[in-house]
């Protein structure tokens, strides 16, 4: 499996940052998690494409992370394909037809469905294995932790986690132990008075007793730019003892 970072940044653009998304590839199939703005110009650059996503599973509702959801809709109409299925927490199916009722003549266009899921049990997206844990954010939402459809392990146990927009939290922590990867939010550094966010020195306190392979510190607003490396440091200082990095738009993970 792979991961591909192709939005690590936030609700205040930066050049060099889109909005949250993140796209994962096995060979074969393809799932996107969270679509926000400059997504698809991200996508339209990969191998996968937007014609090739035909399911998008979204971590929680704000704006930086579904904005791009009807222009991947109307993408895909005009390039051909048929379907797209979107995938998350309790209120999606809201938010969907919400949008449609806005942009009308998208509805109809193609195959859309559309699925809410819980933490209460495992399912499947894009064919992908996933769990789903609550977080702790201004919004309700979901972490989730991943298995590709070639592996024998079980979502809970899966190579990839990620944990959408929460604050750095013990349950957050013990979802990902055991993880190859694991791309946390990280937004601020230490000195940016901030809520619902977690800080480099929060975060590595709450990831000092689990096992994490690799740390990427993503949905990075403007206020870390240049300040990467020591947040990274502050993560490492603050107990956690994988490896640590700052996401990047482009990114690639083997996992």
């Amino acid at each position: 499996m792979e991961l591909t970072v192709l939005g690590s940044g936030s609700a205040m653009p930066v050049p060099d940052r889109a909005q949250a998304g993140y796209l994962l590839d096995d060979g074969d199939r393809s799932l996107l998690v969270d679509c926000g703005s400059g997504v698809l110009q991200r996508l339209a650059g990969t191998d996968t494409g937007y014609e090739g996503v035909s399911t998008v599973l979204l971590t929680h509702h704000h704006l930086d992370h579904v904005a791009a959801l009807l222009p991947l809709l109307k993408a895909r109409w005009l390039a051909g394909e048929e379907h797209l299925e979107v995938v998350g927490p309790a209120g999606t199916k809201s938010l969907v037809d919400g949008l449609l009722g806005v942009h009308d003549y998208l509805d109809g266009r193609i195959d859309l469905a559309v699925r809410e899921v819980s933490s209460a049990r495992p399912f499947a997206a894009g064919r992908f294995d996933v769990t789903a844990r609550e977080t702790r954010h201004s919004m309700d939402g979901f972490a989730y932790r991943f298995s590709p459809p070639s592996s024998d392990a079980a979502a809970a146990d899966g190579p990839l986690a990620l944990s959408g927009d929460t604050e750095a939290f013990a349950g957050m922590a013990r979802f990902a132990d055991g993880a190859d990867c694991l791309v946390h939010d990280c937004s601020f550094p230490d000195d940016v008075d901030v809520s619902n966010h977690p800080r480099p020195t929060s975060l590595g306190e709450s990831l000092a007793d689990v096992e994490v392979g690799t740390l990427l510190l993503s949905h990075l607003y403007p206020h870390t730019g240049g300040r990467e490396r020591e947040m990274t440091e502050s993560v490492r200082e603050a107990g956690f003892d994988g490896e640590v990095r700052a996401a990047a738009d482009g990114l690639r993970v083997s996992l």
